[in-house]
């Protein structure tokens, strides 16, 4: 089969399209020969080498943490060869070879069934870059969102802020808050009138958020950025709120006023996936599907490359930061290396 690898740590360019043997069925494993393989900015990290050792199996290494296929083995599952799958086990791509490959060997407790009426772009762009299994959890599990509460997320071109801006809704959100910086990007995003995007070229966080707000503020963050923005960002909460810690895609060290958790009775949750069981992921991505039929969530899809234009993938996601998802067709058959948001809303 083909299979991108990097063999070294450094740009892009190390990723190479390279022959490697067919998983071989095992009566355990399923086979899944794979449609549609994700791209994140978690993959750049991996193949930059930023990740501790610790975290990542050693080199070489095939990138790619999600990806749906169908069934071409199903071993002992039950699966029906041909059955449409969703990949929601984690490790890929950095524990173990990743989903950049045609053909994947995986756990049947890693799998998830795709409903007809939802499409293999609709099911990667849901799972790719793990935002809406993330805003799920964090709104259902980590601070229950309550009906007709405001969510500020901040980064809306971000697989979380994108994600969040159609889940909190779904669970009863009066308002979504986002931000953008730029005018173009601020506006680039399709929404409806309870997501509202701050340009922070043009106002601050706080002035934004109280605009929006009438001065009262949110009741929940979730804030996949970290860095500058999370001091400011808790600064929005309103007295008892909650700011849930999801990334750091702008730096690990933030700076806040300590008189915001202590004047406002606020508190700060960790997110790590490692804290649900693999059960309880999938039964989400379940439920995440069942929205996604009833177009109740719209993930986008930007761009699909052929596995040989990989690192323009990954550039792609990390450079431009699109408003949809990036993926990799290892089948060969449908290049559609072009922009695709039509019916999106994020």
């Amino acid at each position: 089969m083909r299979a991108v690898r990097f063999h070294e740590f450094g740009g892009p360019e190390h990723l190479r399209v390279e022959q490697l043997p067919d998983p071989q069925p095992d009566g355990e494993h399923v086979l899944i020969r794979v449609t549609r393989a994700g791209v994140s900015p978690l993959d750049d990290k991996v193949r930059a080498g930023v990740l501790p050792s610790s975290m990542r199996k050693p080199l070489p290494l095939v990138p790619g943490a999600s990806a749906v296929g169908r069934v071409t083995d199903p071993g002992g599952s039950g699966y029906a060869p041909g059955t449409r799958v969703l990949l929601c086990g984690w490790g890929y791509g950095t524990k173990t070879d990743g989903t950049w490959r045609e053909v994947l060997a995986v756990p049947p407790t890693h799998l998830v069934a795709i409903p007809d009426g939802v499409t293999d772009d609709e099911a990667a762009a849901l799972v790719a870059g793990s935002g809406y299994l993330t805003a799920w959890l964090a709104l259902t599990r980590v601070v229950p969102l309550r009906p007709g509460q405001v969510v500020l997320a901040p980064g809306i071109h971000g697989a979380v802020a994108s994600a969040a801006a159609q889940v909190a809704p779904v669970l009863g959100a009066a308002q979504v808050i986002s931000t953008a910086r730029g005018a173009d990007r601020a506006t680039a995003i399709p929404h409806d009138d309870k997501l509202t995007v701050i340009d922070l070229g043009r106002e601050t966080l706080a002035e934004g958020v109280a605009r929006v707000t009438g001065g009262s503020g949110v009741d929940i963050v979730l804030d996949p950025l970290g860095g500058d923005i999370t001091g400011p960002a808790l600064g929005t909460l309103r007295s008892g709120g909650t700011l849930v810690s999801i990334g750091y895609t702008a730096g690990t060290k933030a700076t806040i006023d300590v008189t915001d958790l202590i004047w406002k009775t606020v508190k700060i949750a960790g997110f790590l996936f490692t804290a649900f069981t693999q059960q309880e992921i999938a039964d989400t991505y379940r439920t995440l599907l069942e929205q996604l039929a009833t177009r109740a969530l719209k993930p986008a899809v930007d761009r699909i490359y052929p596995l040989e234009q990989a690192a323009d993938a990954q550039r792609r996601v990390v450079e431009d930061r699109p408003p949809g998802r990036v993926f990799l067709d290892p089948t060969g058959t449908d290049h559609q290396n072009r922009p695709d948001t039509k019916g999106a809303t994020t």
